[in-house]
């Protein structure tokens, strides 16, 4: 027979019996449940997990939950010290440790999105390179996969901290994806159902709502959320391992080798009393005690200090802080901070988060010596040209480098600019007995007030540029 003849018999053959094994067996198969999780964390990098690992080892080995992990990126641009990696080769080892971290905590599904480690402060350029749009369908994908009834993932806003853009913009891509991923009509290939021949394209998932979303926070000060959701003791002995969850979370921690060497190897020489002692330490310690988790909010009604899986069924909420607020133009110019500061306030509204714990007034940390910049919305009456007067009070020895002055804006909707303001260099000392510091941008319009913009300033030795 001949050679091609017989290739296509065997294929139409094999066709045949799958359509019969799927079709004719009288069964309809249902979605695959060894991909089911209770929980659906997102972060960003690996390690990123650390962040609630006490919390996940409660969950995981004493609860009996299913948890499954999502990293945004493969953390290719983060350091390497332990070992001469970088870029993408770092990126694979990098996978590698936060895949053991999650086993040692009975967390076996784990995946990664595409996005592309970012080293900045600003939300807005973490998901501008990490392909907002592709990453935002693959993790709605991932939550119709695993059909989770929590997510918990990076509490999107700035407070003095790390600020991490890439952190918040996990919580950004988590919190549009828990709001997409039960709509039919959102990434439909994704739903459509099965056809009677092989289909490679369309994916025959279903709509999955998640149930509750919460947060954790990434800044220096976490008492500031204390009751802003539930918490946990790290302390308390997990019955089935018979160590404190705290220690669960520190050997899980230890994978992160390119990360942090010198502490792992440090704390690897050290007794059970003497990392007792450490940890117990709240300048030293990793986790602090209790954990907790910021709620951002559930499907049903809910209390923010519920437990994570108490979810009452009922009639779904309703944003009622969007429902109730009218949107009218101004009636006079306004200039407010813009940026991602202003980016989140509007996230904030579209997605039914009014209480999410803010700054206020809003702050960030930079290094001592580098530009700081202030970001301005301006809305225009009337989409009017108009004259804006910006006068700047920064702390003794900050220097205005730009932005300051009048500026003619056209006649449009809004406007975007920022003033630059040149911070001192410090010494350590100084930085270290030094708090945060303000500056106000007073702005007119066409010699009308328009609004006074306020932002505090921590000077540090090191910080991502903003």
């Amino acid at each position: 027979m001949d050679i091609v003849v017989r290739s296509i018999l065997l294929a139409f053959s094999f066709v045949t019996a799958v359509s019969a094994q799927t079709q004719g067996a009288g069964e309809i198969k249902g979605a695959d449940d060894r991909f089911k999780a209770d929980i659906l964390v997102v972060v960003a990098h690996p390690d990123d997990e650390g962040a609630v690992t006490p919390f996940l080892a409660r969950a995981s080995y004493d609860l009996h939950k299913r948890v499954a992990v999502v990293y945004g990126t493969h953390g290719g641009s983060g350091a390497n010290n332990y070992g001469r990696e970088h870029a993408a080769g770092l990126g694979d080892i990098r996978e590698l440790e936060a895949r053991e971290s999650c086993a040692r905590m009975g967390i076996n599904n784990v995946w990664f999105l595409d996005g592309k480690d970012t080293a900045s402060q600003d939300v807005l350029n973490s998901l501008a390179n990490w392909g907002h749009g592709a990453n935002l369908e693959k993790l709605v994908e991932l939550i119709r996969l695993t059909r989770p009834d929590v997510i918990i993932t990076s509490l999107p806003g700035v407070f003095i901290g790390e600020n991490h853009g890439d952190h918040q913009a996990a919580g950004v891509l988590a919190t549009e994806a828990f709001d997409l991923s039960g709509n039919p009509v959102v990434f439909p290939s994704q739903l459509a159902g099965a056809s009677a021949h092989r289909e490679i394209y369309l994916e025959n998932l279903q709509v999955w709502q998640v149930k509750k979303l919460y947060y954790f926070p990434d800044a220096n000060d976490e008492k500031q959320f204390s009751g802003t959701g539930p918490a946990y003791s790290i302390k308390e002995a997990s019955p089935s391992q018979n160590k404190p969850y705290w220690r669960i979370a520190l050997d899980a921690a230890t994978t992160h080798l390119t990360q942090y060497p010198a502490d792992i190897e440090r704390i690897q020489k050290m007794s059970d009393a003497e990392v007792e002692k450490l940890m117990s330490d709240p300048d030293a310690a990793w986790w602090t005690d209790p954990e907790t988790l910021v709620f951002g909010k559930s499907y049903y009604p809910a209390k923010a200090t519920d437990d994570v899986f108490r979810n009452p069924e009922g009639e779904p909420n309703r944003c009622l802080g969007l429902s109730d607020k009218v949107q009218r133009p101004p009636t006079g110019t306004t200039v407010k901070l813009g940026g991602a500061w202003g980016y989140y306030q509007s996230f904030r509204e579209a997605h039914c988060l009014n209480s999410l714990p803010v700054a206020d007034p809003p702050e960030i940390a930079v290094m001592a010596g580098a530009q700081v910049y202030v970001p301005l919305g301006i809305v225009h009456a009337g989409n009017k040209a108009l004259k804006l007067q910006l006068k700047v009070e920064a702390p003794e020895g900050w220097k205005v480098t730009s932005g300051e002055g009048e500026i003619a804006l056209p006649a449009e909707a809004s406007s975007e600019m920022r003033v630059e303001i040149e911070t001192p260099t410090r010494t350590a000392s100084e930085l270290k007995t030094g708090g945060p510091q303000e500056i106000i941008v007073h702005a007119r319009a066409d010699g009308v007030p328009a609004g006074d913009i306020k932002l505090r300033v921590q000077l540090r030795s090191h910080a991502l540029p903003q």
